[in-house]
């Protein structure tokens, strides 16, 4: 549904860019056409802009460093440089670009799900999924659907992926969730009182006490992401403490989408600030793909 969804919208904005540059050129208004053009092209860059204004205005007391205006410019461009390569190619059109690596001789080799957050589907992994299969690690990558439905519809996905894992390796393997991922991924631990199944649970930019954003939600799986907000109390309140200790949270200052930065965090957790990155750019940053591989074991080794 997704793929569908962002392939429409591009598609749609594509066409609404060529018809718009004709009209002007066809009328003898070249610098309206391109100023048009560029409008819809990169009318997005100015909405990720209004977040990163919206990110520092909200930082307040947050215990993360405050992010400067040169690294707030910097993760922007990196926003600017990875949303349209994500949200307008691997997702739409990419997203079975590479298939899930189950090798036949994986027994005992540790493996990786791997869960997308809020918009996405497994497209976002496509940087990473070759790189595992070269190291011979096996993965499964989930989609989540109802795309705009309650999170507590996700566990059964990550239980169903987690189980061809585990049918695959025989050991427990090593989740990496992005956004929202890490919070479905909490719901199925919740669900499933699974600990034991799990070697690792790895989350980057996860909104793991909701985000300032989620005041604007409208959909089931945003308003649940509201700051502090129910849904996100409830599921706390029925964790062990101890269960936080399995995490590695992966959180920056400069998240676009995840603010203030320390919601990305969890008590008794490994957090790890990244400094100048933003939310998509960051489940693409190298040390977090290295934590992966250090969780994996031997793998790590031959790299």
């Amino acid at each position: 549904m997704l793929a569908r969804l962002q392939q429409l919208i591009t598609l749609s904005l594509l066409g609404l860019a060529v018809i718009w540059a004709a009209q002007c050129l066809r009328a003898g208004k070249p610098g309206w056409a391109l100023a048009g053009t560029l409008l819809i092209a990169l009318g997005y860059a100015v909405v990720l802009a209004l977040e990163f204004v919206l990110l520092r205005w909200t930082h307040g007391a947050d215990p993360a460093p405050r992010a400067s205006v040169r690294q707030l410019v910097i993760a922007w461009l990196g926003e600017v440089l990875t949303a349209p390569r994500v949200f307008c190619w691997r997702q739409p059109f990419r997203h079975h670009r590479h298939a899930d690596h189950l090798p036949p001789l994986g027994r005992g080799r540790r493996g990786v799900l791997l869960v997308h957050g809020f918009v996405c589907n497994r497209g976002l992994w496509n940087p990473w999924m070759p790189r595992l299969k070269e190291l011979g690690v096996p993965f499964v990558a989930v989609d989540l659907e109802p795309v705009f439905g309650s999170i507590d519809h996700y566990p059964a996905h990550i239980e169903a992926g987690l189980r061809r894992l585990e049918a695959a390796t025989g050991v427990p393997p090593v989740i990496v969730a992005h956004s929202m991922g890490g919070l479905a991924v909490r719901a199925w631990l919740r669900d499933s009182k699974g600990d034991a199944r799990v070697h690792r649970v790895v989350t980057i930019g996860t909104p793991h006490h909701g985000t300032w954003l989620g005041r604007f939600g409208r959909t089931a799986n945003t308003r649940q992401m509201q700051l502090d907000g129910p849904w996100i109390r409830a599921l706390a309140a029925q964790e062990p403490p101890q269960r936080y200790a399995r995490f590695s949270c992966f959180y920056s200052h400069c998240d676009n989408i995840v603010f203030p930065p320390s919601t990305a965090t969890l008590p008794g957790a490994d957090n790890r600030h990244i400094a100048g990155w933003s939310h998509v750019h960051l489940a693409y940053h190298e040390e977090v793909f290295n934590e992966v591989l250090r969780w994996l074991g031997p793998v790590a080794e031959t790299r």
